[in-house]
């Protein structure tokens, strides 16, 4: 059973998950508008990620014998300076969730929950790919900005990021 204390932290970082849904999807329709589709469809793909993190998360405090509250999300910001504006935004929100993941780990400890603990591990992971990419993509863009030939090839490259497999999105709901 899952205590109340783990059960409503969950909850937090369900919304946090919905909420970083929310902010890609901005971050799509402001791609789409600038005409950068590459960029646009790795956003795509960030925004189906972040709702299989959520579902995840649900589907585990379900599965303790917990209850899920759903809260308002808050709406994202719909304007930036430029590409590189955009993918600053994106690093530093991925750190923030990296924040949100460690603090949730660290309350499965001390309120000794081992399989809270287990279920986290696959997050933790997650988020040091996360962030890498978020940095990787966003050093690229600092190099190129000055360059539109030099942003769009980067945009073409972003075009070609895969979609997550269906057969990973219900493995991943049940790990």
């Amino acid at each position: 059973m899952l205590k109340k204390e783990m059960q409503d932290a969950l909850n937090d970082q369900i919304n946090e998950e919905l909420a970083s849904a929310y902010i890609y999807a901005a971050m799509v329709a402001y791609f789409e508008e600038i005409n950068m589709k590459g960029m646009a469809h790795w956003m795509r793909i960030q925004v189906q990620e972040e709702l299989m993190h959520a579902h995840k998360l649900f589907e585990y405090v379900l599965t303790r014998g917990g209850s899920v509250t759903l809260k308002a999300i808050p709406a994202p910001k719909t304007n930036w300076k430029n590409p590189a504006d955009v993918w600053e935004t994106t690093y530093k929100h991925e750190c923030h969730i990296t924040q949100c993941i460690e603090k949730l780990y660290a309350k499965a400890q001390s309120l000794k929950d081992p399989a809270a603990q287990s279920f986290l591990d696959w997050y933790l992971n997650e988020q040091v790919e996360e962030e890498a990419n978020a940095q990787d993509i966003l050093a690229q863009i600092k190099m190129v900005q000055n360059a539109p030939a030099g942003l769009f090839m980067l945009d073409r490259e972003l075009a070609n990021r895969p979609a997550p497999a269906a057969a990973d999105a219900s493995s991943e709901a049940n790990a």
